[in-house]
């Protein structure tokens, strides 16, 4: 499968945010839990010009702890500042503030120096699409201050809001970038949500998912719908197993797959199958 997504609007997302770099002192980048690697946009480091940068892991709760604590420890290596938040219901969110500030400290320090006192430090937001920014934004500003939806794509507009004395943030759309070079962060991407839904044959997508959960975590199928995989399983198989467990049926009583897999798809991006992350800072290229 070949994945891709790049609409009119990111581009020109790309553009102002490239303008409004000059206007920020501090990028903090969201990025999926479950797949640290690929829902981090390149061209965000390629924008930055040597601007702070703060690394938001967002959804922690739906990715596997153990494997999140690599990529804290890969990424701070790298010189970020990390932290972990579920957006959803606000864990970690409230710590977000003094990592900024943290990570400002001496751009803070140099506006004492020169009697600028109390300037709110300007902070623009990033990240891929349906990565959780505008729940995020609101949970972090404590009201309903952007526009939130379940599907890749819905902040088009910038626009800033203000937390508190010390912190102001600029939001920007979800964007990706242009072409992806591993068709991998693509697949991964598409597995989370971040591609829309109509890019992609369904079925086909969780085949692949369900190899992948075969390889990596076999019980987690297992014991959600009751089916008897192994690593070695066929998963074709698997998926008409699963299609019966869930009552999945077309007439003639064959199994629908073709349903089956986007409920496959849908628990997986729910939490439904556990805490799972789909790659590892030891597997990089």
């Amino acid at each position: 499968m070949q994945f891709q997504w790049y609409p009119g609007h990111m581009a020109k997302a790309k553009k102002a945010m490239q303008e409004d770099i000059k206007l920020i002192d501090v990028i903090v980048e969201l990025v999926d839990a479950r797949v640290p690697y690929s829902s981090k946009n390149p061209d965000i480091d390629a924008l930055a010009n040597g601007k702070s940068r703060v690394l938001v892991m967002n959804k922690y709760d739906l990715a596997d702890a153990s494997v999140t604590d690599k990529w804290v420890k890969y990424y701070e290596d790298k010189g970020y500042f990390v932290t972990k938040v579920n957006s959803k219901n606000g864990k970690g969110v409230k710590a977000v503030n003094n990592v900024i500030k943290k990570a400002c400290a001496e751009k803070i320090e140099r506006d004492r120096h020169r009697g600028i006192i109390n300037r709110p430090v300007r902070a623009m937001v990033a990240g891929i699409p349906n990565v959780g920014k505008s729940t995020f934004i609101n949970s972090f500003a404590g009201k309903a201050c952007t526009k939130t939806g379940n599907k890749p794509g819905v902040t088009k507009g910038k626009q800033w809001i203000r937390l508190n004395k010390s912190v102001e943030l600029l939001d920007t759309p979800g964007i990706l970038w242009p072409k992806f070079e591993d068709q991998k962060a693509g697949l991964n991407l598409a597995f989370t949500g971040a591609i829309k839904d109509e890019l992609y044959n369904a079925y086909e997508l969780s085949i692949l998912l369900l190899d992948f959960f075969n390889r990596n975590y076999p019980d987690a199928v297992n014991m959600h719908y009751k089916t008897r995989t192994t690593e070695d399983s066929n998963t074709a198989e698997t998926l008409q197993q699963i299609a019966v467990c869930r009552g999945c049926i077309k007439s003639g009583a064959e199994p629908d797959t073709d349903k089956a897999g986007k409920l496959l798809i849908d628990d997986f991006r729910a939490g439904r199958l556990g805490a799972v992350t789909l790659e590892k800072p030891q597997d990089l290229p």
